[in-house]
Order: structure tokens, then C-alpha cells, then sequence
């Protein structure tokens, strides 16, 4: 016979468990990289407080604030050289509309078989700019808003890394004692193996952590290498922007393919294929070894589990997946191991 006080009770506690989640769902993304920066950096966090005699709030405000000066830093600089460019890039076309294009290479009449062709398109686009201009005027306003819609989703990505700093500094001061709650969490829902899953998602995170800001360091220093060998101008500024964008998918050829093209419309033709060959195979092509290498080093794990963390998480929840994915497949793994081995050890021996 069910007792209705524990049911409306059990009820009660459902519906306010639901209703904090609701009021959590709009930093529930800041939340979990805030956690995820405050484990991947907490032996800085335990050297530091060491250092400062056990003051932990101390500690916590002084790593926050290296946190801003490291990360929000860079991206304020990178959006202030990025403007420039940008006008730049405004200027150029102004110059286009009142001038015209440029005179056509010498090289590009030279070219066998298709060179004069090349050049009467040239000709042709150049004394047709302003008919062609008339014509796209019409599209421009819709390409301004979705420029606009693309400004306020990074607007909005930066509201979330700041927040995701400021909620750093909470993790680092009360981090032991999330541990404890959280530890005391999961003993009452599987007993003794608690500690030993607790720790197999630490040591997942802290593996994908250290792969992905491993792999963007190297992508971003051999990005700089390779800008620097080129001439391309404002490489430190580019070799930055490469390290952001390697947290993302796909992200460092939106760096070296401009730079690729800017560097082909010089006329430096050479220096153009050693860039697009340098970006395709060494910048980008070290995504595929490094990444999967450092996540699957330390830990049991097959690597083509780790893979399939890897990249069915990115499919499936977007960039928060790569680290999602890998930590439920090792979970899984884990318990499956763990249930073939109990299956086994209930078998009487023959």
C-alpha cells in the first residue's frame, strides 16, 4: 500500500528539483565550461593556495583574474586589429567602385591555352563593375543582416566566456566541496564504486582538456611559424586568432586560406602554394593525430572508442559534445566491463 504523505512528498521535491533546472537552463553552457576551465587548471589552483598559506579566496580572485587577462585579453585585441582590417577591407572596395579593377596581371596573359580568355574576363568585369554593382546593391542589405546576426551570436559567445570566468572563481573557492557533495551523490546511487567513476570522469575530462588546448597550441605555433616563413603581416594577431579558432571545428582554414588568397593577389605566388600546402597538411593535418593521441594517452580506453567520443559528440551536442561524447562512452565502457566481470565472477566453476 502506497503512503500518499511520501508520494506528495516525493512529488513536492520533483517539481522543485524541475524548477531549479528551469531557472538554471539559461547558464547551464557557462556553467559547465566554468567547471571545466576550473578542473583543467585546479593543480595551479592547489600550488597557488599552498602559496598563499590556505586562502583559497585569494587564490580563486587572483587565477580569475589571469583567466581575464589571458583570454578576454586577446579576443578584445583580435576584434580592435580585426576592425582595422575590416576597414580596410571597406576601402578597397570604395576604391573599386570609384577607379575600377587594377590593370590585369602581366602573368596572367601567359597562362597556356586560357590566358587571353582570363584577361577579357578581367576587361570585361572591370568595365561592367557598375552595371554589376547595381545589380548586387539589392542583396547587400540582407548580407548586412546576416553580418549582424553573425555579430550578435559572438556578442553572445563572449557574454558566455565572461560569464564562464566569473563563475571560475565560485569552483575554484567551493571546488572540494562540490567534489564532496557531488561524491556523496553518487555513493547513494551506486555505493562503493563511486570513487572509482568519479574518477574515470575526471581523468576523460582531463584528458580531452589537455587534447584540445594541446592540439590548439600547436596548431597555433605552427600557424605562426608558417605566417612568419610567408611575410604575411600581422602574424602574432593571425597565430591568436588560430588558437581560438582551433577550438572549434574546421576553424583554422578561416584563418590561413585568406591569408593564402591575400598573399596570391600580391602576385607572390610561391610563397601562396607554401602556405596552402603548410595549412592543409601541417596546420590542419595535425588535428588528426595530436587530438585523439593526447586524449587517449593515460587513460584505458581503446582509441577508436575514443574517436567515436570524439567526433559523434561534436555531431551530436555541437562543441560542448567533445567533451560530452567521450566521458558517456568511457562511462559506459566502464560499466559494461564492470558487469561482464561481476557476470562472470557469479559463474560457479566447473
Amino acid at each position: 500500500m502506497f503512503n500518499n504523505d511520501r508520494l506528495l512528498v516525493q512529488i513536492i521535491l520533483l517539481a522543485l528539483f524541475g524548477a531549479c533546472l528551469w531557472v538554471m537552463v539559461p547558464f547551464w553552457s557557462a556553467l559547465f565550461w566554468g567547471a571545466v576551465l576550473a578542473f583543467a587548471s585546479w593543480p595551479l589552483m592547489r600550488l597557488l593556495t599552498r602559496a598563499l598559506k590556505g586562502r583559497e579566496s585569494l587564490a580563486a580572485a587572483i587565477l580569475t583574474l589571469g583567466w581575464m587577462v589571458l583570454v578576454l585579453a586577446p579576443l578584445v585585441w583580435l576584434g580592435f586589429n580585426l576592425a582595422d582590417h575590416v576597414r580596410d577591407a571597406t576601402a578597397f572596395v570604395k576604391d573599386v567602385q570609384v577607379d575600377g579593377l587594377p590593370d590585369p596581371p602581366t602573368w596572367l596573359a601567359g597562362i597556356p591555352l586560357v590566358g587571353e580568355r582570363l584577361v577579357g574576363y578581367w576587361n570585361t568585369i572591370d568595365q561592367q563593375g557598375a552595371a554589376l554593382l547595381v545589380s548586387v546593391r539589392p542583396y547587400l542589405g540582407q548580407v548586412g543582416n546576416w553580418l549582424l546576426a553573425r555579430s550578435a551570436q559572438i556578442g553572445g559567445g563572449i557574454l558566455e566566456l565572461a560569464l564562464s570566468i566569473i563563475f571560475v572563481f565560485f569552483f575554484y573557492r567551493d571546488g572540494p566541496r562540490v567534489a564532496a557533495f557531488v561524491l556523496s551523490l553518487l555513493e547513494r546511487l551506486i555505493g562503493d564504486r563511486a570513487p572509482y567513476y568519479l574518477d574515470l570522469v575526471a581523468g576523460t575530462v582531463q584528458r580531452v582538456v589537455n587534447g584540445v588546448i594541446g592540439t590548439a597550441a600547436a596548431q597555433a605555433v605552427l600557424a605562426l611559424i608558417g605566417f612568419l616563413i610567408a611575410g604575411v603581416p600581422g602574424a602574432l594577431v593571425l597565430g591568436i586568432g588560430t588558437f581560438l579558432l582551433s577550438l572549434v571545428p574546421m576553424g583554422p582554414p578561416l584563418i590561413w586560406i585568406p591569408a593564402t588568397a591575400w598573399l596570391a593577389w600580391r602576385g607572390d605566388y610561391g610563397m601562396a602554394i607554401f602556405l596552402g600546402l603548410w595549412g592543409t597538411f601541417i596546420v590542419s593535418g595535425v588535428d588528426n593525430v595530436l587530438k585523439p593521441y593526447l586524449i587517449s594517452r593515460g587513460g584505458n580506453l581503446p582509441l577508436v572508442i575514443v574517436l567515436l567520443g570524439v567526433f559523434g559528440g561534436l555531431l551530436a551536442f555541437g562543441f560542448i559534445g567533445l567533451f560530452i561524447g567521450p566521458t558517456l562512452l568511457a562511462v559506459a565502457y566502464s560499466l559494461l566491463l564492470d558487469w561482464v566481470g561481476e557476470s562472470r565472477a557469479r559463474q560457479p566453476v566447473k
